[in-house]
């Protein structure tokens, strides 16, 4: 409903329409709700700290469908049914570093090169610990997980990650995880 009130103009008095103070109140209030929900999603994610990562490759790769069974060794399958990018990223981490809770679209092949790394799995009840030392790797599923140097010791990796061309190849997630307390 809208209130009308008087207004003098050139042509002497009219009415004019105004919207009601309700309909001012509710936009408003979501304006705000909105202010509000962005700066909130901005101060949970949680950020990197004492990691610094450095981008060595990112190449561009046609669908593909790959099968190695070579003997003794066990098989192994890779599939892309879209074109993909593939980056490849050293990550360098302080004393007491860590990757921040994280996402990635696809599963992400680890290896330590120096030190060790403790990963966490978001989506693990347990908040169980895996460590990787220098010359091991870890398979992460890409649904999210928090890498964090706990070992007194620098420590580098370096990551294959893959992801949609052009696409990002890393998202945030809140922190702290439904199970870590960190």
């Amino acid at each position: 409903m809208m209130r009308s009130i008087k207004q003098l103009g050139s042509h002497g008095l009219r009415q004019v329409r105004s919207p009601r103070p309700t309909r001012l109140i509710a936009m408003s209030s979501v304006a705000a709700l909105v202010l509000v929900g962005t700066v909130a999603t901005m101060t949970i994610a949680s950020s990197p700290s004492g990691v610094t990562p450095t981008l060595l490759a990112r190449g561009s790769y046609d669908s593909f469908k790959v099968a190695s069974f070579p003997e003794g060794s066990g098989l192994f399958k890779a599939e892309a049914k879209q074109p993909i990018d593939v980056v490849v990223r050293r990550h360098d981490y302080a004393v007491g570093g860590s990757t921040g809770w994280h996402a990635h679209p696809y599963p992400v092949f680890i290896t330590v090169i120096s030190g060790e790394v403790t990963f966490y799995e978001y989506d693990d009840p347990t908040c169980t610990p895996t460590v990787v030392s220098a010359g091991e790797g870890y398979v992460d599923s890409g649904r999210g997980h928090l890498g964090r140097n706990e070992s007194g010791q620098p420590a580098v990796d370096v990551s294959v990650i893959m992801a949609p061309v052009g696409a990002p190849f890393r998202a945030e997630l809140a922190a702290p995880s439904p199970y870590c307390g960190f």
